[in-house]
Order: C-alpha cells, then sequence, then structure tokens
C-alpha cells in the first residue's frame, strides 16, 4: 500500500495543484484514454448493425464529428474556468450542487470505477497470449494493473503524463502503421459486395442511426481530459486547443484503421469477425498476428488505465472540496503535488468491483447516464453565455448555438435508444443514480454541522 502520511499542517501542504500538463500531454490524454480494446473488436459489431460497409464508415465519420462538437462546446467551458473537475464544475455552476453530485456519484460508484475494472479485468485476457494465467492468476494480474498505474500517478502528474504519451505514441503509430500496410496490401475494394444497401428505405437509415449509436460508445472518453483542466499550463490558450485537436486526431485514427479493416478483409469479412484487427493483421502478418496484436491490446489498455487514473480522481477531489465527498480526498500530497488520496480511493474502489466480478453488469445499468449528463454539461453553455455575457472568453465554440444544440440531440438519442431498448435495465440504472439523493443530504447536512 502506497504511504499517504496526514496531513496536519495546512502550511506544509500545497493548496492546490501543479499545473503541468501542456498542450501535447492534452492530446495524449484524450487519444490514449479512449482507445482501449475497442477499436480492435468492435468494428464488426458496427457493420453488422449498419447493414453495409459504406454506412458503417459513414457512421465512424459521423459519430466522430458528433464528438468533435462535444469537445468543442466543453473547450469553451473548460478554457473559462479551467479548474479540477471538468464536467462535474459546469453542472454544478450552471445547474447547482445537487445534479453534479449524482453525476459524481455515478462516476464513482459504477461509471468511471467500472471503467478502470473493465480494463484491468480484460488486461489478463491478452497476457495469456504470452503466459497461461489461472482464473487466480488473472485477477492478480488485473489487480498489479491498477497498482502500478495508480503508483505512477501518486508519484507525479509529470510523471504519469510522460508514460501516457510514450504509450500512446506506441499504440498509435502501430494502429496507423498496421492500416496503412493494409490499405497497401488488400484486395478488397468499395466495389465489394455488400458496400452499400440494396435499397435506401426508412430501414436502412434506422440501421446506420443504431450502428452510429454504437459508435458514439467507442468514442465515449475524451471527455476526461475536462477533469485535468486544473493542472494545464496556461489553460486559456492551450485546454480547448488540447481537447479538439486529441478529439480530431481520434476521429482521423478510428476512420484510417476501418478503412484498413476493409480493404483487407472486405466488407463480409469485416461483419463476420469479433476480432477484426487480428484477422486482419493476419492478412500482412500472417501467423503472427496475434501474439503482435496481443502485445499492442496490452499498450493501449494500459495506456487507457493510465489516462483513466490521471483524470477521474480529480473529478472526486473537485467533490470533497467543495464538501460533499469525502474530506480526505481533498488534500493533495506534500511530497508530490497530486490528489493522492483521491487516486488511491478510486483504485481501491476499482479493485473491488474487480474482485466482486459483478462491475460489468452494474455497469451495463448506468453507464447510457454519463450521455445524460454530457447533455447537461454540455447545456451549461448556454447558461454561461447569458449568465456570463460580459465575461471575455478565451475561446468561443464555433457554429454557437447549433454545436451544442446538434451534440445534446445526440448524446438524449443515445438515452432515450437506451431506455426503448432496455427499459428495465434502464429504470434500475436511474434507481441507483437517485440513490445518491439521500447520500448527497448526508454529507450536506455534516458539511453545515462542521461550518
Amino acid at each position: 500500500m502506497l504511504d499517504l502520511p496526514e496531513v496536519r499542517d495546512s502550511r506544509l501542504a500545497p493548496h492546490s495543484l501543479r499545473r503541468t500538463l501542456s498542450f501535447r500531454d492534452l492530446v495524449f490524454i484524450v487519444v490514449g484514454t479512449v482507445i482501449g480494446s475497442g477499436i480492435f473488436l468492435t468494428p464488426g459489431a458496427v457493420v453488422r448493425d449498419a447493414g453495409s460497409g459504406g454506412v458503417a464508415l459513414a457512421a465512424w465519420i459521423v459519430g466522430g464529428v458528433l464528438s468533435l462538437l462535444g469537445a468543442l462546446t466543453f473547450a469553451e467551458l473548460g478554457a473559462l474556468k479551467p479548474e479540477s473537475g471538468g464536467l462535474y464544475a459546469y453542472v454544478r455552476d450552471a445547474f447547482g450542487p445537487l445534479p453534479a453530485f449524482l453525476y459524481g456519484w455515478t462516476m464513482f460508484v459504477v461509471i468511471g470505477s467500472g471503467s478502470l475494472a473493465t480494463l484491468a479485468a480484460a488486461f489478463p485476457r491478452y497476457v495469456e497470449a504470452f503466459v497461461p494465467l489461472s482464473a487466480v492468476g488473472a485477477r492478480v494480474v488485473s489487480i498489479l494493473m491498477i497498482a502500478v498505474v495508480t503508483a505512477i500517478n501518486v508519484r507525479g502528474t509529470r510523471q504519469s503524463a510522460d508514460v501516457q504519451g510514450l504509450a500512446t505514441m506506441t499504440k498509435v503509430a502501430v494502429i496507423v502503421l498496421l492500416a496503412a500496410m493494409l490499405v497497401a496490401g488488400g484486395s478488397a475494394g468499395i466495389s465489394s459486395a455488400g458496400w452499400w444497401p440494396d435499397e435506401w428505405s426508412f430501414s436502412a437509415a434506422v440501421r446506420g442511426v443504431t450502428a452510429m449509436i454504437g459508435v458514439l460508445w467507442a468514442y465515449e472518453g475524451w471527455q476526461y481530459v475536462t477533469f485535468s483542466a486544473g493542472e494545464t499550463v496556461d489553460p486559456q490558450r492551450v485546454f480547448a486547443r488540447g481537447i479538439v485537436v486529441g478529439t480530431l486526431a481520434l476521429v482521423g485514427i478510428y476512420v484510417f484503421a476501418n478503412v484498413g479493416y476493409f480493404r483487407a478483409l472486405g466488407v463480409a469479412g469485416v461483419a463476420s469477425s469479433t476480432r477484426v484487427a487480428s484477422d486482419a493483421a493476419r492478412v500482412v502478418l500472417g501467423p503472427a498476428a496475434a501474439r503482435v496484436m496481443a502485445a499492442v491490446i496490452l499498450v493501449s489498455i494500459f495506456s487507457a488505465a493510465n489516462g483513466l487514473t490521471l483524470t477521474l480522481p480529480r473529478l472526486f477531489f473537485a467533490m470533497a472540496r467543495d464538501r460533499v465527498f469525502f474530506a480526505r480526498l481533498a488534500t493533495i500530497h506534500p511530497t508530490f503535488g497530486t490528489p493522492a488520496a483521491a487516486i488511491v480511493s478510486t483504485a481501491a474502489w476499482s479493485t473491488v468491483l474487480v474482485l466482486s466480478g459483478t462491475f460489468e453488469q452494474l455497469l451495463t445499468y448506468v453507464v447510457f447516464m454519463s450521455w445524460l449528463w454530457f447533455a447537461l454539461a454540455a447545456a451549461a453553455i448556454f447558461v454561461s453565455r447569458r449568465r456570463d455575457a460580459h465575461v471575455p472568453r478565451p475561446f468561443r465554440t464555433p457554429g454557437y448555438p447549433a454545436t451544442p444544440l446538434v451534440f445534446i440531440l445526440a448524446a438524449l438519442l443515445i438515452v432515450a435508444n437506451t431506455v426503448v431498448a432496455h427499459p428495465m435495465q434502464s429504470t434500475i440504472g436511474l434507481g441507483f443514480a437517485l440513490v445518491g439523493i439521500p447520500v448527497y443530504r448526508v454529507w450536506r447536512t455534516s458539511a453545515s454541522a462542521d461550518a
């Protein structure tokens, strides 16, 4: 267990997090946190949902554009008030502390910690390409991965950002190189069977929307960088550029990778594959493809886990400073200058979820609600423009008000689709989030009593 000494004299502890993240760091955080294992596995499911290759590729492009609209919206809010907490702070300032707390509550208990647990649980599956693992051994590897990224992040934001940069550059270079080899060496093309629907109809459009919803899930994660705005150097100038360029790079990587898959396997091959990157790599690498892709996915998962650990605890740090969460999480390590208690607490809860083995089911109940929070956080820009009309804005969202409106509608579409498709799960998820209301009242009462 990491040594986290109590800070008994506030004069010995820093009062705010150090600003150490550069433009390049923000780009690596966006790209590295989003790209886990999804782009290596899910394109086949997107094609099956879309019903054709062209519609699937269009869904990746449109989904990327919608993510970019969200990034442009949060870029203005983050540059205006560059503080730790990101979306939590946007919702709090625009709509009050209760909805902001409910967002943070679901992020800590299931969504954020559950995402870290999911990455940790997936990690040993690819380790087994090199070393056989028992069930117990797999759990140990998962916990060790969480422990390693926790230690890196407690030791310093700068060190964690450097690790993030190296891991992200490695996996992006491999993805782009593989895609280039597939495009150059593949034999399938846009004229191959199944590239376009046999006929254009309402049902074909519905399938396209369904595929795009799956694509938006794959893009989810770029918003985590907003939690680290409070550690960005010259944030009024750098933050907006970082989140926008990072999201643009992500779109380019995803679309190029899919083009490579189609060139190598054709539409039917991609649609029938559950491990599309490995199957496509076999075209250019032969039998060595499985181990090569396993190694790449291990780096990719580690990078995503490090990105989560670098950003997510800043949300809980901000909540604790607002006195609506565990007070200990608001402390800053006197030597390392990191929110060490928040980092360790996030890792500890994620470890509990890994050991429980039930986090994946919990995640299916509540993860759709993250898009409800995206919509609410994006709507904060309208409140900000009205309430702070005369405040200088370092960055103004291009295309306002259409840009945030389209993003909000896309987010609500995902929520509505989930509610219609899975009403029971959605009801359970909503109920789980609402449990946070009495929890919030307890913390507020305690904070008032201590004041």
